[in-house]
């Protein structure tokens, strides 16, 4: 077997040279996909029947996310104000702690939750935003790997065709063009959840994407259907009913509606930053074969039989996923001056170091180790921190070959890497 330092002896010193130059002083581009989730849970959990949905519906809720595997999941219909924690312990982190939840605010009816991976997003508020009907909430995380700030605002808009219905849906909209138009130009957002329209001329989904010269608040939709969507056509892209019978309060009828999007940004939906992978938006467990159908009526070609019966008794709307890139450039150049220095040492070293730094205010810090290709392979640090000076004694885990890594540092809006190679 040729060691590490026999296979570094066949690269050619310039060109080990002009690498360390280009990622020590111009940074590499890195892009990270992110699958983001949203699923309306149907009433969670159901008031007259507690021990049942503990017995039975979380199992289903549990296949339905361990086969997604989403970096965020947003739900609607969470019923009580406990359903939040009863659904992160039962379901999301159910024999695990991959993920966090953000903060759950209890409003009028049902309401928003939002799960993360720990890993990769660092929670910061959750903002209602006050309807006649529901709340609006608007959660804000920041994606660790690139220091992006993200806005993914959760609706369940007022249910029922007909203009009273469809003047409620419109207020509502109304209320969040307003809290979107006073964002500074080029923000990133996204809109999910049950929005409970009918067709592209209905008054809310045009609210919600009508581009006006003076602000830079409105949604995108990237599948941009036209006309009534609850016809044949469409049948791919519908999320309602998953089930043809009645049961557990749930809508029935089988597969004709579109009541489930992710909607976003002008700024996701151009070049640079965040951006939306096109064609990534999907309702999981829509083959397109089951218009006013159950959704576990076999054969179903797009999910296995234990999946589509998983989605056929846990809710009657379908999870809907989309993924996103997040991009940056890595390099030594700080962005901001939370952090005024910071160094690290023995450098090159053995594997063993201390990472030294000084916080100029109270901050968010995370600091992680990066191989070279940006994945991050150790989180050191993951907490509020406030003004002073820190130590930090770590060791690189000794399943990993000597060679170059970087160390990363955010904290708020500041982000920057540093080289650490170890030698042995």
């Amino acid at each position: 077997m040729i060691s590490w330092r026999s296979r570094m002896a066949l690269v050619p010193k310039k060109l080990v040279f002009l690498v360390f130059c280009i990622l020590s002083l111009q940074g590499f581009s890195q892009s990270y996909n992110v699958k983001i989730m949203t699923w309306n849970l149907l009433n969670y959990p159901s008031s007259t029947n507690i021990t049942g949905d503990t017995t039975e519906r979380n199992p289903h809720y549990r296949d339905v996310v361990h086969y997604v595997n989403p970096d965020i999941l947003v739900t609607q219909e969470n019923a009580t104000s406990g359903s939040y924690a009863m659904f992160f312990n039962n379901v999301m982190n159910n024999g695990t702690s991959l993920y966090s939840a953000g903060t759950f605010i209890n409003g009028y009816d049902t309401d928003n939750a939002i799960y993360y991976l720990t890993s990769l997003f660092h929670f910061i508020s959750n903002t209602p935003i006050h309807t006649a009907l529901r709340d609006i909430n608007e959660f804000k995380l920041v994606h660790l790997l690139t220091n992006d700030t993200l806005r993914i605002y959760s609706c369940h808009l007022k249910a029922g065709s007909g203009p009273p219905n469809d003047a409620l849906r419109n207020a509502e909209a109304d209320s969040l063009r307003k809290h979107t138009n006073a964002l500074p130009a080029g923000t990133d957002f996204i809109m999910c959840g049950d929005f409970n329209t009918y067709s592209d001329t209905e008054a809310c989904y045009v609210t919600l994407l009508h581009d006006n010269l003076m602000d830079d608040g409105n949604f995108v939709d990237p599948i941009n259907l036209t006309g009534v969507w609850n016809y044949y056509p469409y049948r791919s892209y519908h999320t309602q009913s998953t089930r043809t019978r009645s049961f557990g309060n749930g809508s029935t009828g089988g597969m004709d509606d579109r009541f489930d999007l992710i909607i976003f940004s002008n700024a996701i939906n151009s070049p640079g930053g965040s951006e939306y992978v096109p064609g990534s938006q999907k309702p999981i467990g829509n083959d397109g074969n089951h218009f006013n159908d159950s959704i576990n009526q076999q054969p179903n070609t797009a999910v296995p039989v234990y999946l589509a019966n998983a989605l056929h008794y846990s809710s009657d709307h379908l999870p809907v996923v989309a993924n996103f890139l997040f991009s940056s450039t890595t390099g030594i150049e700080s962005q901001q001056n939370s952090i005024t220095s910071w160094n690290i040492y023995p450098n090159p070293g053995n594997g063993q170091f201390t990472i030294s730094y000084n916080l100029n205010r109270t901050a968010f810090v995370d600091v992680q180790i990066i191989d070279i290709t940006g994945k991050m392979i150790k989180q050191i640090c993951h907490q509020q921190q406030s003004v002073g000076h820190f130590e930090i004694k770590n060791t690189l885990p000794e399943a990993l070959m000597p060679g170059i890594y970087f160390i990363r540092i955010l904290a708020d809006q500041y982000s920057e890497n540093k080289k650490l190679i170890i030698l042995n």
